[in-house]
C-alpha cells in the first residue's frame, strides 16, 4: 500500500485535537488517526514522569509502561521522498465515500472510480480525482460530510444505500449527492440513487427522523481496523469536523520535586543522561559533566556510589513506589506548594516566596512564584457524542474508546514548560465564610442547578458537586486570568488554571501558570506580575471589575436553579474564559461570591468596598 505525506500538525495537536480515532479535516482530504500499534514506538521519545504514569497506571493497568512524545519530523530540511522526511503518525483517508463535486457521483474512495492525486512537496494539495467524470476530465472528489457516530465511541460512514432505499435493499445503484435552493440546510441537500431513482433530503437523518431512518450501530472502530457486534447504543447522524465526534480525556501533573528522596527525583528526572551508564567510574564522569554544564542542577552534591545506586534501583523498579507514594495528582502538588521552605531550584521547578499583597493580607496566605515548572500531559482515550465530566462516576461515564487494539503499553504525551504564580487563601477564612447562612442558601441554589444538569442527563444527581468552595476560587482564577491577560503579554488562552480546592484535605488555593512547548511559556511576565506591588492591585482591579457586568442585571440576576445550568452570576462578559483555560468548561462559577453584586451582597469573600 502506497503511503503519502498529506499535511503537517503539531505534535502537542496529537493530545488535545488529532489523537488515535480522531479526524483530521484537511484542505482536500479527511484522515482519521491510527491506534497507536502502528506508530512507529522508535520514533517517540519517551517522558519520564513518574507520579502521571502511575495515575495512567491507575486507569488503564499496570501494563502501561511509558509516557511517550508523539513521532515529530525533526530535520525540516529532509527531503519528502526519504524515510526521514515521512516521519509522522499514519492516517487513512475517512469517510471512505467521496463526493465529484461536478457530477455529484458518492462511492467509496477506493471503488475504482477515484484516483489520489500526491504532491510530495506540497502535502496539502493531495486530493481525490475522478477521472471518468461525465461533466470533465479529472473533476476533484472530496470526503461526504455526514458520518454515523455513537456514545461508546464507535464512529461509521453514513450508510447511504441504506438510507435512500429507507432500509436492506437489493438496488445497487449509482448515487447521486445534489443541493436544492440557495442555502446548504438539511433539507436543501438530497441523494438520489440513479437505477430507482429513489431519493431522500438529509433533514432525515437528524432528530426523531433520523431514528426511523438509521440503521443500528455497527460498532466500527476505523482507527483499529475492528467492530463490536455488542454495542446497544443508537448512532446519531454527525457532520464531518463536528467538535462532538472526538472528546480527548487526557491525565496532567506538574513536574514538582518530591521531599522523601530528592536523589530519586534527580536520576528519574534526569534519565536520558544515566540510562546507558555501566560503571560507577562513568557515573563519576557524567557527574561531573552534569555539574559543570549545569543541565541537572543539584546532582553534584551527590557522590558516585549513592547515584550508582540510584540508578540501580530505577532500572530494578524499586524507585517506583518510593517516588509514587500516592497516585492522586494534587495533593502532593499542594503539600510541595505550600511547604514552608519549598524547592528553591530543582531542574524543572524554580520557586520563590514573596509577601501576600499588603491589602489582602486578611485573606491571602502565601505567594508563590513558580520561574520554572514543567506540565506533563498525557492521553488515555477518547469519547464521542458525549465529554467526560471529571466528578462523574465510572458508572455513569460514557464508554472509553482505546487507543490501541491490544493491550496498551504506552500512551501519547506532551511536557511543556512555563511559569506561574501560586496563590495560597487563609483557611481559617474560607470556613468563616463558609458558615455564613447567605453563602450556604447561594451554595444551595448552585447545587439545585447542578442536579438539575444531571437530572437532564439522566445522571446521579447527588454525585459530583465540587463545593462552594471549589466555586469561588474557580472563579476567582478566571476573574485574575482575564485581568493578568491584559497586562502580562501572554493571551488569555494561554493562560491556564489549576484548583486545589478540597474540605477535608484543608486545601485552598489556585495556580495560574502560561505553559508552552518551547521557551515562549517562560518570557517572565506572569512571574513579574505576582510581585506584591503588582498583585495586589491586579486583584483589586480584576474584583472592581467583576462588580458590574455589561450583561446586567439579567447575569447578576441568573438563577442555575431555574435553567438547570451549572454556573450563577457568571458570563462570557464577566467571567468566562477559553476552555483551553479552565479545567471545568467555564462551568461552577459564581462572581456574586466574591464581590457584590446589584443582585446578592452577603456572600461576597471580598466583602470590603474596593476602589
Amino acid at each position: 500500500m502506497s503511503t503519502h505525506k498529506v499535511g503537517d500538525v503539531r505534535p502537542t495537536q496529537l493530545l488535545w485535537t488529532y489523537g488515535p480515532g480522531a479526524l483530521i479535516d484537511l484542505p482536500n482530504l479527511s484522515v482519521i488517526t491510527m491506534g497507536l500499534e502502528r506508530w512507529d514506538e522508535e520514533q517517540c521519545s519517551p517522558i519520564e514522569e513518574a507520579r502521571l504514569l502511575a495515575a495512567v497506571r491507575k486507569r488503564l493497568g499496570p501494563q502501561v509502561e511509558r509516557l511517550r512524545v508523539a513521532p515529530f519530523l525533526r530535520d525540516e530540511n529532509a527531503s519528502p521522498l526519504s524515510a526521514e522526511g515521512k516521519i509522522g503518525v499514519p492516517v487513512r483517508p475517512f469517510p471512505r465515500w467521496l463526493r465529484c463535486v461536478r457530477c455529484g457521483l458518492l462511492a467509496e474512495y477506493d471503488s475504482g472510480l477515484f484516483n489520489v492525486k500526491a504532491n510530495a512537496f506540497r502535502p496539502e494539495k493531495t486530493h481525490f480525482v475522478h477521472e471518468n467524470c461525465e461533466k470533465g476530465a479529472k473533476s476533484e472528489a472530496v470526503p461526504a460530510r455526514f458520518l454515523l457516530a455513537c456514545k461508546n465511541g464507535h464512529i461509521d460512514d453514513f450508510p447511504w444505500h441504506w438510507f435512500v432505499h429507507g432500509g436492506q435493499d437489493d438496488c445497487r445503484g449509482t448515487l447521486r449527492f445534489f443541493e436544492s435552493g440557495a442555502s446548504l440546510q438539511t433539507q436543501n441537500l438530497w441523494v438520489k440513487c440513479d437505477s430507482c431513482n429513489k431519493s431522500k433530503s438529509l433533514v432525515h437523518a437528524f432528530g426523531k427522523d433520523g431514528q426511523d431512518n438509521l440503521p443500528a450501530c455497527r460498532g466500527r472502530h476505523p482507527h483499529l481496523d475492528s467492530y463490536d457486534s455488542s454495542c446497544d447504543q443508537d448512532p446519531r447522524a454527525v457532520l464531518l469536523g463536528a467538535t462532538n465526534s472526538w472528546f480527548p480525556i487526557t491525565i496532567s501533573a506538574l513536574a514538582i520535586p518530591m521531599e522523601k528522596n530528592p536523589l530519586i527525583q534527580l536520576i528519574m528526572d534526569g534519565w536520558h543522561y544515566f540510562e546507558d551508564i555501566d560503571s560507577e567510574l562513568e557515573v563519576k564522569l557524567t557527574i561531573k559533566a552534569l555539574s559543570k554544564s549545569g543541565a541537572l542542577p543539584g546532582i553534584g552534591q551527590y557522590n558516585e556510589k549513592d547515584v550508582w545506586k540510584a540508578i540501580q534501583d530505577k532500572r530494578e523498579g524499586a524507585s517506583q513506589e518510593e517516588i509514587v507514594s500516592e497516585v492522586d495528582i494534587k495533593i502532593p502538588e499542594w503539600e510541595v506548594l505550600t511547604s514552608s521552605s519549598p524547592p528553591r531550584d530543582w531542574p524543572h521547578f524554580l520557586s520563590r516566596t514573596v509577601e501576600p499583597p499588603a491589602n489582602f493580607e486578611s485573606e491571602i496566605d502565601n505567594v508563590l512564584l513558580l520561574e520554572r515548572l514543567r506540565e506533563v500531559n498525557a492521553l488515555i482515550g477518547y469519547t464521542r457524542v458525549e465529554a467526560i465530566e471529571e466528578f462523574m462516576d465510572d458508572e455513569e461515564r460514557p464508554t472509553m474508546a482505546k487507543l490501541t487494539k491490544r493491550s496498551t503499553k504506552w500512551v501519547p504525551a506532551s511536557e511543556v514548560h512555563g511559569e506561574g504564580i501560586f496563590i495560597q487563601f487563609k483557611e481559617e477564612e474560607i470556613k468563616k465564610w463558609e458558615r455564613i447562612s447567605a453563602v450556604k442558601e447561594r451554595n444551595k441554589m448552585l447545587e439545585n442547578g447542578h442536579h438539575g444538569w444531571r437530572n437532564a442527563r439522566k445522571l446521579d444527581p447527588s454525585e459530583g458537586y465540587p463545593g462552594i468552595r471549589f466555586t469561588m476560587l474557580h472563579t476567582f482564577a478566571h476573574l485574575l486570568i482575564r485581568e493578568l491577560a491584559l497586562e502580562c503579554g501572554y493571551n488569555e488562552a494561554s493562560i491556564r488554571e489549576r484548583i486545589y480546592a478540597n474540605d477535608e484535605a484543608s486545601m485552598a488555593g489556585v495556580l495560574l501558570y502560561t505553559a508552552a512547548a518551547d521557551s515562549d511559556g517562560t518570557l517572565g511576565g506572569l512571574v513579574e506580575l505576582g510581585n506584591p506591588q503588582n498583585l495586589g492591585r491586579l486583584i483589586e482591579q480584576a474584583l472592581s471589575r467583576a462588580a458590574i457586568c455589561s450583561s446586567d442585571p439579567m447575569c447578576s440576576e441568573h438563577d442555575p436553579s431555574e435553567d438547570r445550568s451549572l454556573h450563577a452570576a457568571s458570563c462570557h462578559a464577566c467571567s468566562f474564559v477559553a476552555e483551553t483555560s479552565c479545567e471545568r468548561g467555564n462551568r461552577y462559577l459564581d462572581r456574586a461570591l466574591l464581590v457584590n453584586t446589584l443582585e446578592n451582597k452577603d456572600t461576597a469573600f471580598f466583602s470590603r468596598d474596593l476602589c
